[in-house]
């Protein structure tokens, strides 16, 4: 099992109002870095889209604990199976970091060629969501 933690972030928004946006995937396209995507599919539970010069995604909303966690998982055509968790901990009044923590089954060729471009991808979505605009 391959781990790879983003970097914490903070967004300035309440817990609630975060994780209300991030439980519709429609709204996940507004943080993806739109240089590095292609091909994006959602609805409110799942999405998919190609990660240009990686591989398509699949996935969808698994479990939720509100206002403090996500739990998706992976769907469809992947070329491995993965858990990506979001985590929310409020640091203070419309304060809070946010995490993104990816696991997934990788052999150990192919971890050597996707960990450092997911790694910066996971930390280019929490960086996004920290400047996205997120209705209160």
């Amino acid at each position: 099992m391959t781990t790879i933690s983003s970097k914490k972030v903070e967004v300035k928004n309440s817990a609630e109002n975060i994780f209300n946006f991030l439980v519709d995937f429609n709204n996940f396209e507004k943080i993806m870095p739109k240089d590095k995507i292609s091909n994006w599919s959602s609805n409110t539970n799942e999405c998919s889209f190609e990660i240009n010069g990686l591989s398509s995604i699949g996935m969808k909303i698994e479990q939720t604990s509100p206002f403090k966690s996500l739990k998706m998982v992976s769907q469809g055509k992947n070329p491995f199976s993965f858990t990506l968790d979001v985590v929310l901990e409020e640091i203070g009044v419309d304060r809070v970091d946010s995490q993104m923590i990816f696991n997934g089954d990788i052999n150990s060729f192919l971890k050597l060629v996707v960990e450092k471009p997911l790694s910066n991808f996971f930390n280019q979505l929490v960086e996004n969501l920290g400047q996205v605009e997120i209705k209160k």
